[in-house]
């Protein structure tokens, strides 16, 4: 080892570090940890370093380790990186990383209003009130909130619910206009909303999520990156499928099991996939065997520049057309 010290991670900081290091003929490696890596990744890329992304799932030598500290976690990773021992964890080029920042943004956003929702249904338990329409908090439904008869204090609970309902549906619809307009560019995308179930915010969210479709060698490593297959656990003859793999893209799970349920209503050959598989072993696992099976699909589309080939032809016109309107 030729030299060690700390550094904080603010621009003084960097600035020292990038001094200290030089950059010709440099290897910098750091843990994926939060957004904490990403300002140091950036500064390094900048100043000509080649930069490894460690995966903290897969190095083992640190995560099992009964002494953890930052100077031995940074000491094992040297002595990985210096022996080309590092499961590199995939970074997208930085205009993507930008589009995900305002995806991952609106989905914030939206498990705050389901959250603000929530709250208004329960205050509305209370009272014994049900809404007569099926949504809620749509344009009939908000009036007849803010017209219903509560003590003075749970009147002015649910007022600043709906008033923060209507915030970050304003906000909400600022980011959907602002991904529209990039999915409109984006030919990933496009080929992606031919799928059932599948509309333009999914359809960027798989695609800047995904990347480079070429890193993935099959769409088995593609349905396990994603986590659309149980754990294995072998050993001998003895062979245990287990729960769901953790270390997996949950935001691009989440959405294939959202147009999973939806193309088995609307996609006649994920409906029979479906039912097929819901009479043996009950809705859920037949959902998540349909999103399995999109997935492999949306492997094969992204890979031969394919569309769906039972694309609906109407509905992928009027998908195009709520997008345009949405970004114009």
């Amino acid at each position: 080892m030729l030299d060690k010290f700390p550094f904080d991670n603010t621009g003084e900081g960097i600035r020292r570090l990038l001094e200290q290091i030089g950059g010709e003929n440099c290897k910098a490696v750091l843990e994926s940890t939060g957004n904490l890596w990403l300002r140091i990744y950036e500064a390094l890329e900048g100043h000509g370093v080649e930069v490894k992304l460690a995966n903290p799932y897969t190095t083992k030598a640190i995560s099992s380790a009964r002494i953890k500290t930052d100077r031995l976690s940074a000491r094992i990773l040297a002595h990985l990186l210096r022996a080309d021992l590092i499961v590199e964890c995939y970074v997208a080029p930085p205009e993507t990383r930008r589009v995900n920042a305002l995806l991952r943004q609106r989905a914030s956003l939206v498990r705050m209003r389901t959250m603000v929702k929530n709250r208004v249904h329960s205050l509305l338990d209370r009272y014994g009130y049900r809404p007569r329409w099926r949504d809620a908090f749509g344009v009939q439904g908000m009036r007849w909130l803010k017209g219903l008869e509560m003590e003075p204090v749970d009147r002015c609970i649910l007022d600043t619910h709906l008033r923060h309902v209507e915030c970050l549906n304003a906000e909400i619809g600022f980011l959907d206009s602002w991904i529209a307009s990039q999915a409109i560019e984006s030919e990933d995308a496009k080929l992606l909303m031919t799928m059932t179930g599948i509309d333009h915010y999914g359809a960027m969210l798989i695609a800047c999520e995904t990347g480079d479709i070429r890193r993935f060698p099959s769409p088995k490593h593609f349905v396990s990156w994603i986590g659309l297959c149980p754990s294995l656990h072998q050993s001998g003859s003895s062979t245990h499928m287990g729960r769901m793999k953790k270390d997996s893209n949950r935001r691009v799970r989440w959405m294939l099991v959202q147009a999973a349920r939806s193309a088995s209503r609307t996609d006649p050959r994920m409906r029979a996939l479906y039912r097929r598989v819901a009479s043996r072993r009950g809705d859920a696992k037949a959902v998540i065997r349909v999103a399995n099976k999109m997935t492999t699909i949306i492997w094969q589309m992204l890979t031969k520049r394919q569309p769906y080939h039972q694309v609906k032809e109407e509905l992928y016109r009027s998908k195009l057309k709520r997008m345009a309107r949405i970004a114009g």
